[in-house]
C-alpha cells in the first residue's frame, strides 16, 4: 500500500508571541475521509469542508484518499482558520499536484484562510507572526493579500501576498512570479486628530497636569462636577503625546494584529486611545477567556487608558489593574499554559466627586450624606489611589470664562513645546539597557542620581515626608513628578517651585481620604 507523506510550516500566536507549528499532512488507500488531529479546535476541524470545497470550485482535482493531518506539537492547542491554507498546500504536493522543493518548504510560513470559492481571506496575528519569523528560522512568509502590508513591516523576511490558491499554486510551479509585498511606513501614517487644547475655555490647572502627564507618563485623576470638561480634557491629551517610534509602532500594531483590530490598516501609528465603559468585565479590561486574547490595558499598549465615571467601574475590576500599573504588564494563566501581556498605559481617569456629582461645587448644592459619599468613594482603593500620580480638583466654568478672549488660552502646540522637552531630556538620560525612559517608570535606584535637589527643595520634601505621611512609593512619585517639571522647564535640577508644583498635584490622597470616613 502506497503512502505519499509530506510536511509544510504554518505558526500560531500564543500571548504576542509566534510558535511555529507543523503541518503533516499523509495520504493513504482506504475509506475516503479527512482527519485532522494535534488537539484542534472547532474552526480548525471545520476547515476539512472550507478546503475540499475551495479545491474542488477552482477545478483542482483532490485526492479520493484518506487524508490524515496532524499539526504539531500535539499538546499545543490549535484556535482560528489560518492553517486552511497550509494544510491545502500539504494535501495538492503530498499528491503530487505541486513540487515544491524542501528548501523552500523549511524555509517558509504558510498563512491564510480559504474561501469556498478558493479566494484566501484575512487572518489574524499575521504581523505577530512575521515580527517572530527570523527567530523561528524561517525566510519567507505566504499570506493573505489583505495581511501582507503588516506583515512587510518586518525587514529581512520576505512577504508574498496572494489572494487565491490558484495564484498560490502557479506561483509554487514556477508559472507566475510575485514581487514580495514592500511597505512604507511613512505613506500609512493617520491624518492628525482635530481636537486641541485650544477649544478648552479655563482649565488651565488641568491643562499643565495633561502636559506633566504626557512629558513623563504620569497617571491622572480628574475629580468633579458634571460638565466641567473632564471628559474633554481628557480626549484632548493624545494631540500633545510625542509621536511613537518605529519600536513602539511594531509593539502596539502586534497587539491589534492578534486582536484582528487593525481595521485594513497596515499598522497602527497614533498613540491608542482606548475608552472602555464602566460595565466591562474583569476579562474585557485586563484580557483573558478560554483562549487569552488581549484586554483593552494592552490595546492601550503606548498610549491612553480614560476611564471615565471611574466609581461606577466595580471595584473588584478596578483593583486588577494595580499589578499592571506596576509591572507594565498583564500575566494570565491557564491549566495548559500561563502567557503575559504588555500593558504599558498611561491611566487617564474622571470620576465625580460623589453620587449627586456636585459636593464641593460652587454653584450647585450637594445632597449627599456623609455616609453616601463614603459609599461612592470606597471603590478607590489606598492603593489604587497611591499608583495614580496627579489628582485633580476640577470646578465648573464660570459664564465670563465662556465668554472671555483671553490670550491665555492655551493650544496643544504650545503644550507640546514642554513635553518635547521633556522628552528630549528623558531620552539623554536613558540607561543603555533600560526597558523605559519615562519618569514615572523610573527605577528607585535611579532617583538619587537623576533627581538632584537644590538646599530648598529638598527641606520642602522633607517637610511633605513627614506632614502628608507618604509612603516610599508616595515620595518616589513626589520625586519624579517635580522631576518631570523641571525638565518641561529645561531645569538640569530640582528646584524649590517643582516641588511645590508637584505637591500641589498630590494633595488630594487626605482630601478623599477624610471623606472617606
Amino acid at each position: 500500500m502506497k503512502t505519499m507523506h509530506t510536511k509544510i510550516y504554518s505558526a500560531s500566536t500564543i500571548g504576542v508571541d509566534a510558535h511555529l507549528i507543523e503541518v503533516e499532512v499523509d495520504l493513504s488507500f482506504g475509506l475516503v475521509n479527512f482527519y485532522i488531529v494535534g488537539l484542534p479546535d472547532t474552526a480548525v476541524k471545520e476547515s476539512s469542508k472550507r478546503i475540499l470545497t475551495a479545491l474542488k470550485n477552482s477545478g483542482i482535482p483532490a485526492p479520493a484518499k484518506k487524508i490524515t493531518v496532524n499539526l504539531a506539537p500535539a499538546d499545543l492547542k490549535k484556535e482560528g482558520t489560518l492553517f486552511d491554507l497550509p494544510i491545502a498546500i500539504g494535501i495538492l504536493h503530498a499528491a503530487e499536484y505541486i513540487d515544491i522543493t524542501s528548501t523552500f518548504l523549511k524555509e517558509t510560513i504558510f498563512l491564510g484562510e480559504l474561501s469556498l470559492d478558493g479566494s484566501i481571506r484575512f487572518i489574524k496575528g499575521a504581523l505577530a507572526i512575521a515580527y517572530d519569523a527570523k527567530k523561528l528560522n524561517k525566510k519567507r512568509i505566504i499570506v493573505p493579500k489583505a495581511n501582507a502590508q503588516e506583515a512587510a513591516l518586518i525587514k529581512d523576511i520576505e512577504v508574498i501576498g496572494v489572494d487565491h490558491i490558484t495564484q498560490l499554486i502557479s506561483y509554487l510551479k514556477g508559472e507566475l512570479h510575485i514581487t514580495p509585498t514592500a511597505c512604507n511606513i511613512q505613506s500609512n501614517q493617520q491624518s492628525a486628530d482635530s481636537l486641541d487644547f485650544c477649544q478648552v475655555k479655563g482649565q488651565q490647572i488641568a491643562k499643565r497636569a495633561l502636559q506633566i502627564a504626557a512629558a513623563g507618563r504620569h497617571n491622572i485623576l480628574f475629580i468633579g462636577p458634571p460638565g466641567a470638561g473632564k471628559t474633554m480634557l481628557a480626549k484632548r491629551l493624545p494631540s500633545i503625546m510625542p509621536a511613537m517610534d518605529f519600536d513602539e509602532i511594531l509593539q502596539t500594531s502586534k497587539i491589534y494584529s492578534i486582536s484582528g483590530k487593525l481595521n485594513n490598516q497596515p499598522v497602527l501609528s497614533c498613540r491608542p486611545f482606548r475608552s472602555p465603559h464602566h460595565t466591562i468585565s474583569q476579562a474585557g479590561l485586563v484580557g483573558g477567556g478560554s483562549y487569552p486574547q488581549p484586554g483593552e490595558i494592552s490595546l492601550a499598549h503606548h498610549g491612553i487608558l480614560f476611564l471615565d465615571e471611574l466609581t461606577e467601574f466595580k471595584r473588584h475590576t478596578l483593583e486588577v489593574l494595580r499589578q499592571p500599573l506596576e509591572s507594565r504588564s498583564v500575566n494570565i494563566s491557564r491549566a495548559q499554559h500561563s502567557l503575559s501581556f504588555p500593558a504599558s498605559f498611561l491611566l487617564v481617569a474622571a470620576t465625580n466627586p460623589c453620587p449627586c456629582g456636585y459636593w464641593g461645587d460652587k454653584k450647585k448644592q450637594c445632597v449627599c450624606s456623609t455616609t453616601q459619599i463614603a459609599r461612592y468613594l470606597d471603590k478607590l482603593s489606598g492603593p489604587l489611589l497611591d499608583r495614580i500620580d496627579l489628582q485633580i480638583s476640577i470646578q465648573s466654568i464660570e459664564y465670563d470664562m465662556i465668554k472671555s478672549q483671553s490670550t491665555n488660552n492655551q493650544s496643544s502646540a504650545e503644550l507640546m513645546q514642554g513635553v518635547q522637552k521633556a522628552v528630549a531630556a528623558q531620552e539623554a538620560r536613558k540607561e543603555s539597557n533600560a526597558k523605559t525612559m519615562w519618569n514615572a517608570h523610573m527605577p528607585a535606584e535611579l532617583i538619587e542620581r537623576y533627581c538632584p535637589l537644590s538646599v530648598a527643595a529638598e527641606s520642602a520634601v522633607k517637610k511633605a515626608f513627614e506632614s502628608l505621611n507618604l509612603s516610599m512609593r508616595g515620595y518616589h512619585k513626589l520625586i519624579k513628578i517635580a522631576r518631570t517639571i523641571a525638565d518641561i522647564e529645561s531645569s538640569s535640577i530640582i528646584e524649590l517651585q517643582h516641588v511645590q508644583e508637584a505637591l500641589m498635584y498630590r494633595s488630594l490622597d487626605s482630601h478623599l481620604e477624610r471623606h472617606k470616613l
